[in-house]
């Protein structure tokens, strides 16, 4: 390996010293050894920089501090002060547009965090910020650099302000390309969205070793914090993927659905999907028994532009679908019950997966369109004990405080608390429409019936013939489809065929909204 002073020194002149240069940035690009390359591939894993260039444009990556070295003594670091010093920072472009990046490499002290290595990443975070443009973050080091002590603590103390400091302000996205174990795992905890890979990435807070010790218990990595245990248990991951090809590449085509920054809309595109496009397809999708399930992403493959979606979260709290997509060009986030799973009720983990992302496309001027079709909120002793109205309570406030044109469309049922709270007219939706096929009221007829007419029920001489009938009577006094429409409640009843060229219209007519917050530091939202 070429050190510096291995260089040939022709001297002092300028020739000499520019060789000498390239010397050092060719040391600093290759990286430690070919045996630690070699190590990293065995592993199934692609290094820092063969990562920054799937991610970004071809031939944009800016580095910044590529020849910053650690200067920590003791324990033989002296002896080893690799460039870089473990991770690689600066900025590039996706699609033309900039966004800044740091990538851990793992070749180097495993990743690990030392004080050289914080102030490189605290450096490009206040960089990012400062330009108003997304901060990437390929994950893939051992947690603090224990040879360091306290400093290294204190570097991850600065990366998790730096975290909340830009929450909401820009984009903040996590791959995990690697082990990410004890404090490392809050970073990514405090993003808008973290990526995962099967098998070489993982996350918890104390590994397997640690748990053995303290409980007992055998577990494997992948079985502690593997990207399918936060993917489908914890909700930790968003998204997760077998390579890290994919992987990026998804990570790409997020970010072609994101502003750069709070103060931006999101990029619009050419659309050749005709915005008065008919979705006569709805009408045999849908079934009108609202005790038949369906599979709401056919719903919503058939509004939005091209049938194309990104769904986050997809495999965690499956009873509600939290997609992005766009209509007419335009960025949508989507929020829609899923009676294909628990009949599409919400529960704890719906409630808290669908209240961060409405937060998110809030935060991010994402407009949010809400599809209806739910029996009500999941009863039982461990919802009630685990806080669902704690937990309920966050999708109510996210929804209350989201400023973006909000519309809501009801396809089916509507029932009780969880109406209101999935962007009700009445918490501030912009516009409610409903199917011809809706039911919205306080529960379903026969649950209604049984608790209104229980007397006349409990004393007919057919006391089943009279359930029929008081079902039959509830359902025709307060459940037909223009029973809100006639209170104002919901705005029209569409043709379900119209619905695409409905929100396109209503969509274009909100782009100019503009809503006034009472003065205050920050609300108190429900924990």
């Amino acid at each position: 390996m070429t050190t510096v002073e291995e260089v040939p020194a022709g001297a002092n002149d300028a020739r000499g010293r520019v060789a000498e240069l390239h010397a050092i940035r060719e040391q600093a690009r290759r990286g430690p050894s070919e045996r630690a390359t070699e190590a990293q591939r065995a592993k199934g894993k692609l290094t820092a920089r063969e990562r920054i260039e799937l991610l970004l444009d071809e031939g944009s990556f800016n580095e910044v501090e590529p020849l910053r070295r650690h200067r920590a003594v003791g324990f033989g670091l002296e002896a080893k002060k690799p460039y870089t010093d473990g991770v690689i920072t600066g900025w590039g472009t996706v699609h033309g547009r900039t966004v800044f990046v740091y990538a851990h490499d793992f070749r180097i002290f495993g990743g690990a965090l030392g004080e050289a290595h914080a102030t490189k990443i605290h450096k490009i975070m206040d960089m990012a910020l400062q330009a108003g443009a997304p901060l990437v973050s390929l994950n893939d080091g051992a947690g603090a650099r224990i040879q360091e002590g306290v400093s290294a603590l204190a570097g991850y103390g600065g990366i998790f302000q730096r975290n909340t400091k830009a929450s909401g302000v820009i984009p903040q996205i996590s791959v995990m390309l690697g082990p990410c174990a004890g404090g490392a795992a809050y970073s990514p905890a405090l993003t808008d969205f973290v990526f995962m890979v099967r098998e070489t990435s993982q996350m918890f807070i104390t590994g397997p070793d640690v748990v053995r010790a303290v409980t007992g218990e055998e577990i494997t990595q992948n079985g502690l914090g593997g990207a399918d245990v936060h993917a489908e248990t914890s909700g930790v991951a968003h998204f997760a993927y077998d390579d890290e090809t994919t992987c990026l590449e998804e990570v790409r085509y997020l970010l072609s659905l994101l502003p750069a920054n709070n103060r931006e809309n999101p990029p619009t595109v050419a659309c050749e999907d005709p915005a008065d496009r008919s979705g006569d397809a709805l009408l045999d999708l849908v079934p009108a028994d609202g005790n038949r399930p369906y599979d709401m992403r056919k719903v919503i493959e058939e509004i939005v532009d091209d049938g194309e979606h990104l769904e986050v979260h997809e495999r965690w709290a499956t009873n509600i679908i939290c997609a992005l997509a766009r209509l007419d060009g335009r960025v949508v986030g989507i929020v829609a019950n899923q009676p294909q799973s628990l009949a599409g009720v919400l529960d704890i983990e719906a409630s808290e997966k669908a209240a961060r992302f409405v937060q998110m496309c809030d935060a991010f001027n994402i407009p949010i369109i809400t599809l209806l079709d739910v029996p009500g909120f999941l009863p039982g002793v461990d919802q009630e004990h685990g806080g669902i109205i704690r937990h309920g309570a966050k999708l109510l406030y996210a929804y209350c405080n989201a400023t973006v044109p909000r519309i809501s469309v009801v396809l089916r049922k509507a029932y009780g608390g969880a109406y209101i709270v999935m962007d009700s007219q009445s918490i501030g939706a912009d516009l409610t429409y409903a199917w011809p096929t809706n039911e919205i009221a306080v529960m379903g007829a026969e649950g209604a019936a049984n608790v209104i007419f229980r007397k006349q029920i409990a004393d007919a001489d057919d006391p089943e013939a009279m359930r029929v009938r008081m079902v039959k009577e509830y359902k025709s006094e307060l459940m037909h489809p223009y029973y809100a429409a006639e209170r104002g409640l919901v705005d029209d009843v569409i043709d379900p065929a119209e619905t695409r060229q409905t929100l396109i219209r209503s969509l274009d007519m909100l782009r100019t909204k503009h809503a006034d917050l009472p003065a205050r530091k920050h609300g108190n939202p429900p924990q």
